[in-house]
């Protein structure tokens, strides 16, 4: 409502400058035209000669001329103020826009009928120009009655403004300026009002019903956006949990057994004990350095600072380091330049793939090819030891809902193909 009401406001300043603008134009139009005309001045007695270089005077009064644009400009100036004056706004409220509207609407329509029959005889004093002098600002107040209401207010407007200049006409009697001319002019001029009142009125529907589908899109988009923070950072905490599952978890559960068998022989055999306690002390030290390596790993920062190509490349490298794997890189170099959304998306799906190999399928080596042909193909296979992908539910940590799901949130396609003793391969194409 408040950004309705803004609107309303602009559009009623809009309104009063564009009037003033008109006058001013008018004005100096008419002065033009009326001071142009001019009359040697008569001697004083009526047998007087006229002298050989009389001076010149106006054809015509031009007091009427000047009453009209004063009274004009009084009340488009009055609009213009009123239209900036806040305070002014807030005491009217809701009769704000209605009061200025019947001001531009009544107040060229009243001096036109009442001023400009008095014009002398000249340029646009006749019927048509009394038409002519009101239609422009007339047409701007058909504007803000679109703008503002609905159809069945402006084919109101169009016929009411009709009726109160013929009610005035007919009621001072304009006998000699034509009123039959008077009467088709403003028949025409209803007729003409209501064609192009109805056709701004369907604009304007049209636009406010654009602005509230955008308003709407923006929202569901808002929501979107939101809901997508939400399950990223429910992914991230799931990954963090398996994560920290098979690192931090398994290394002090076998920590946990490693003691409590050397406890036990504790007072029995020393060297077993002794034994015992250096397995513990390799499996913390394994432990720590798997813990480090996850939380490295969690950070984004290698793909922000190198690339998403050199990103995928050390991750893989890093991988098969630990676990003494065979691995072929087929990386394309460059790689054109993809949205940070889409780089995140096949950065993760590829750290979820090698890190299911590491831990789970018992694989000897495995590939890596990421390559860009129109489309982004990321593919990662391995020789392990596989599983039933037909499977409705398939076993081990392999996180592969939560692969799908984040690349079809990044408008692309993820396949699993795997067998049991024939390994895995993941497809990624974006």
């Amino acid at each position: 409502m408040q950004a309705r009401n803004h609107d309303s406001t602009r559009i009623l300043r809009l309104a009063a400058w564009i009037w003033i603008g008109y006058l001013l134009a008018m004005a100096a139009t008419d002065f033009i035209l009326y001071t142009q005309a001019k009359l040697p001045l008569a001697p004083n007695l009526p047998n007087q000669p006229f002298p050989p270089n009389p001076p010149l005077v106006p054809r015509y009064p031009l007091f009427p001329v000047y009453l009209y644009y004063a009274a004009n400009g009084f009340v488009a100036l009055s609009f213009l103020v009123i239209a900036y004056w806040d305070w002014i706004q807030e005491q009217l409220d809701h009769a704000f826009y209605p009061l200025l509207l019947l001001t531009i609407s009544t107040a060229p329509i009243i001096i036109n009928v009442l001023v400009v029959p008095r014009f002398p005889n000249g340029p646009l004093a006749n019927a048509e120009g009394m038409a002519l002098r009101q239609l422009p600002v007339l047409f701007i107040a058909l504007a803000l009655v679109a703008w503002q209401y609905q159809l069945p207010h402006v084919i109101f407007f169009s016929i009411a403004t009709t009726g109160l200049e013929l009610g005035l006409i007919s009621a001072i009697s304009i006998n000699n300026r034509g009123p039959i001319v008077l009467l088709f002019i403003a028949i025409i001029r209803t007729i003409s009002f209501i064609a192009v009142g109805v056709f701004i009125s369907m604009l304007v529907t049209r636009l406010r019903e654009q602005q509230e589908s955008l308003r709407q899109a923006n929202a569901n988009l808002s929501h979107y956006a939101s809901t997508l923070e939400q399950l990223t950072v429910s992914r991230e905490r799931n990954r963090l949990a398996r994560e920290l599952h098979d690192t931090l978890a398994h290394s002090l559960t076998a920590l946990s057994v490693t003691l409590e068998t050397a406890k036990a022989y504790f007072d029995i055999d020393a060297t077993k004990t002794r034994g015992l306690l250096d397995k513990s002390l390799e499996a913390t030290r394994s432990g720590v350095d798997e813990t480090r390596r996850a939380l490295k790993a969690l950070r984004s920062s290698a793909l922000e600072d190198m690339g998403l190509g050199l990103a995928v490349k050390r991750l893989a490298e890093s991988a098969a380091s630990r676990f003494n794997l065979d691995l072929e890189l087929g990386l394309q170099n460059p790689m054109p330049s993809l949205s940070p959304d889409v780089e995140q998306a096949i950065y993760r799906i590829a750290q979820e793939s090698i890190e299911n190999i590491s831990h789970h399928s018992k694989a000897t080596k495995f590939s890596v090819h990421l390559s860009n042909n129109g489309l982004t193909t990321l593919t990662i296979q391995d020789n392990g030891i596989g599983f039933d992908s037909n499977a409705r539910t398939p076993t081990g940590h392999f996180g592969l809902v939560g692969m799908k799901e984040r690349a079809e949130l990044a408008g692309g396609r993820l396949t699993i193909e795997s067998e049991k003793g024939r390994g895995t391969k993941v497809t990624l194409k974006i």
